[in-house]
């Protein structure tokens, strides 16, 4: 009962010096709270991985590594770690020097990739336009990282270049991942996914804009906004993705990755023939 009841001294522990904007209690116990969100999400899809078919396992085994890095980096923005000492100059007193915790870009260069990889794998598209969209998200959080760390108005170029890469992101997920989906059927499934990571991909811009960007919110704040983004985009877009995967059909989508070959009684005649003449037969 005791480790409940046990205040949050990551603060104490790992104390802030030489800056002006830093996190406060309140936003460390937030992300602790987030922390626990990935954590238990994690270990509950972590146990539904265990009972799902093993060719169709796909979306549990990315999804579970995405909530394991996101509890990591969220444990370390709640333990006051991950973090640099940034000069900012878009605010109303320049120089103000701003806590900017590198941490959760980590996080973003891990998970925006695999969503763009998920939305792909539903939708049906060719490997090399889900190898584009996966730069692309790579791309994009990349510039704001670059952004973040650049003491001077130059940053906003680099915001552009990363915006930019999302508008072609979201383009290729929301209208050319649609017309696949339709041709294999799922087009609905997808419309609702991509729709709500699209939502919430927009909505990442305006709180780097805030925050990271124009230093407008303080870290707490950001740290809370964020959060609910990343809650959205990971832990409940994760079961969003497994609800309605219960109806697909993985071998039509073409991600039954681990199946066997087909039985002897499964080919046909021709293929009995090739299979006999091959050296391993």
């Amino acid at each position: 009962m005791s480790l409940f009841m046990r205040a949050n001294d990551a603060l104490n522990v790992n104390p802030v010096a030489g800056v002006d904007e830093a996190l406060s209690v309140h936003g460390s116990d937030w992300l602790w709270a987030i922390t626990a969100i990935y954590i238990v999400s994690f270990l509950g899809l972590l146990t539904m991985s265990f009972s799902g078919k093993e060719s169709e396992r796909v979306f549990h085994y990315l999804f579970t590594f995405l909530l394991l890095v996101g509890a990591i980096t969220y444990y370390a923005q709640a333990s006051d770690l991950g973090w640099s000492a940034v000069e900012q100059v878009n605010n109303l007193d320049n120089g103000v020097i701003r806590q900017m915790f590198w941490a959760k870009y980590v996080n973003w260069v891990v998970a925006f990739p695999s969503l763009a990889l998920a939305l792909g794998l539903v939708s049906g598209v060719s490997w090399t336009t889900m190898i584009c969209n996966i730069a692309l998200a790579c791309y994009w959080v990349t510039s704001y990282l670059v952004s973040a760390y650049t003491p001077s108005t130059y940053k906003w170029g680099f915001f552009a270049f990363g915006t930019l890469s999302w508008v072609i992101l979201a383009m290729s997920t929301i209208n050319e991942s649609r017309e696949a989906a339709q041709r294999l059927g799922v087009d609905r499934d997808y419309i609702i996914l991509s729709g709500w990571c699209n939502l919430l991909w927009l909505l990442y811009p305006v709180a780097w804009g805030l925050s990271d960007g124009g230093n407008v919110i303080g870290i707490t704040e950001a740290t809370i906004f964020f959060g609910i983004l990343d809650i959205l985009m990971v832990p409940l877009l994760t079961f969003m993705f497994l609800f309605f995967a219960r109806n697909w059909d993985y071998q039509k989508l073409s991600i039954a990755f681990s199946d066997a070959r087909p039985s002897r009684e499964a080919q046909s005649p021709k293929q009995q023939q090739v299979a006999e003449s091959s050296p391993s037969a």
